[in-house]
């Protein structure tokens, strides 16, 4: 089972792109949005990364809408 995690915000076009395209190919993702959750927003920040969409992917880093990483740590084409 892949273990999908995406850090958001209300205001990003490419987080909602992200979260469109995991909806479409039904993979489940725990969400969490930086712009409501002033805790989301501290362990982006511990992660090393100010900016979203930002995604983990069984504990693998994907910044951006970075769709030919997604399907690579999905095994997806």
């Amino acid at each position: 089972m892949v273990n999908v995690e995406v850090f958001s915000s209300d205001k990003c076009k490419n987080c909602v792109e992200l979260k469109k395209y995991f909806k479409e190919n039904n993979i489940e993702y725990k969400e969490h949005n930086i712009s409501r959750d002033q805790e989301a927003r501290k362990n982006l920040i511990k992660l090393g990364y100010m900016s979203v969409p930002f995604s983990l992917i069984n504990g693998e880093h994907v910044l951006g809408f970075d769709i030919i990483r997604i399907k690579q740590l999905l095994n997806t084409k």
